[in-house]
């Protein structure tokens, strides 16, 4: 892969689209969709509202086909079993929705240009700590990377490090990898497309790949929201956990949260989703922009 990405279209996806080849003839009774609603919530804190019927069904026919299972009354008990805690993360890879996009809200990314690299810069700090939260396929991370990248070199001395985190173990793999497709960059500002960017040819044709300088700046982990573990506290100077916690029930929302909050540094920010309104949620959070908040206590 060499040379720069050309500018293309972007290709638009819904979070909770069925997908035509997803729609196999299987169903789910109340009783057994009230099931897996609260094996769901246990493994991912998750709570599908009982409108989800259809995307249940579609998301786990597939499962069905790999198992060889001819009904959903039949995968429950299947996968429910002591001994099935892989087939379990299989039901969660195909269960979790993954949409993202490189620089998805660039009000965030100005955010971050406008206001805090120029407060790092004021501070002379020279180590930054950064977590992506939820980061799916990598997209944020690798967005994250760039930006400092350009704006905190290594070569004048910072040190800049991304944590990422995602439930789904296939779509970490997708993500340490570094390739996507080429429509996808029409979302990078083209500075950072031609400087971090490879444009694939011969069988890569069609392909872009992340430059290794900023897949060595990302480290990329499982991890379940939820559950933890969480990282110690007070080690992030910026956490994006964005369009991830509405997707939770209150009270796991609530904690995560908590948890989220203890792991900023103080006068850290957290970047959270444009509908997810955390101002009554924690005292320590004071609101600084649209989704954008600093932890101002002790």
């Amino acid at each position: 892969m060499s040379g720069t990405a050309p500018r293309l279209k972007r290709a638009k996806t819904s979070p909770d689209a069925v997908l035509p080849q997803e729609t196999a003839e299987v169903s789910v009774s109340p009783a057994l969709f009230g099931k897996f609603q609260r094996l769901i919530h246990q493994e991912t804190g998750i709570w599908l509202g009982d409108s989800k019927t259809a995307l249940l069904c579609g998301r786990l026919s597939r499962r069905l086909r790999a198992l060889g299972l001819p009904s959903l009354d039949q995968y429950y008990d299947f996968v429910t079993q002591p001994d099935q805690q892989g087939e379990r993360v299989a039901m969660i890879d195909a269960i979790t929705t993954n949409e993202t996009r490189f620089f998805r809200d660039p009000r965030h990314f100005e955010f971050l240009e406008q206001h805090v690299i120029p407060r790092w810069r004021a501070e002379s700090r020279k180590t930054i700590r950064l977590w992506s939260a939820g980061c799916s396929s990598g997209e944020e991370p690798y967005s994250l990377a760039m930006l400092l990248a350009r704006h905190l070199p290594r070569d004048q001395g910072w040190n800049v490090t991304i944590l990422a985190t995602d439930i789904s173990t296939r779509m970490l793999e997708r993500a340490r990898i570094g390739i996507y497709s080429i429509a996808r960059s029409g979302d990078i500002p083209q500075p950072l497309l031609k400087d971090w960017m490879l444009k694939g040819f011969a069988k890569h044709e069609g392909q872009m790949k992340v430059l290794p300088e900023i897949q060595a700046m990302v480290d990329f982990q499982k991890s379940n929201l939820a559950q933890g573990p969480y990282p110690p506290d007070r080690q992030f100077d910026v956490i994006f956990c964005r369009n991830v916690l509405i997707y939770f029930d209150p009270q796991s929302k609530q904690r995560a949260i908590e948890r989220l909050t203890r792991c900023l540094a103080r006068n850290g920010f957290l970047f959270v989703g444009q509908a997810e309104n955390l101002s009554s949620m924690n005292s320590q959070l004071k609101s600084l922009a649209p989704a954008v908040y600093a932890r101002t206590g002790e």
